[in-house]
């Protein structure tokens, strides 16, 4: 398992589609999943801080998870199969959930916990830095300063 870090979430134009970028903290590749719009905003309003006056869902699991006395020890990327991925939940009292990566990256950020990928996934479906890349990465990470979470939003 390689620990991952979030870039950020962004739009791909013309199709309109949210994804999530993750990179290898130790290394030089980058893992970008498709995700829904929910969730792109969900992830982006994570990173920013953002508290919603009420719950939502990500937050409202982490109150549940809190309030029954366990925690999410890690996330983890466990496999990719034609290019749908998938991911468990690790909690600190053993038990095992799976989830949709989206949601289990919007709760690790929440809970401030890690996002660990398996290395055949990363093998699989992450792609290599080059100069180039790291340019865009550049310019990827000034569009998510300008970015809201309400420009997610259908």
């Amino acid at each position: 398992m390689r620990e991952l870090e979030v870039i950020g979430v962004r739009v791909e134009m013309p199709t309109s589609q949210p994804l999530v970028l993750l990179r290898e903290v130790e290394g030089d590749r980058y893992l970008p999943i498709w995700i829904g719009a929910v969730e792109a905003a969900a992830i982006a309003q994570a990173q920013q801080g953002v508290l919603s006056p009420r719950p939502l869902t990500h937050e409202l699991m982490a109150s549940v998870i809190d309030a029954l006395g366990d925690d999410i020890d890690e996330v983890r990327i466990v496999d990719v199969r034609d290019g749908v991925f998938f991911a468990e939940l690790v909690f600190g009292s053993g038990a095992l959930v799976s989830a949709r990566p989206s949601d289990a990256i919007a709760l690790a950020l929440r809970v401030g916990t890690s996002i660990m990928c398996a290395e055949d996934v990363l093998d699989q479906a992450a792609i290599e830095q080059d100069e180039d890349e790291e340019t865009q990465v550049e310019r990827f990470r000034e569009f998510l300063d300008s970015v809201d979470p309400e420009d997610f939003e259908g």
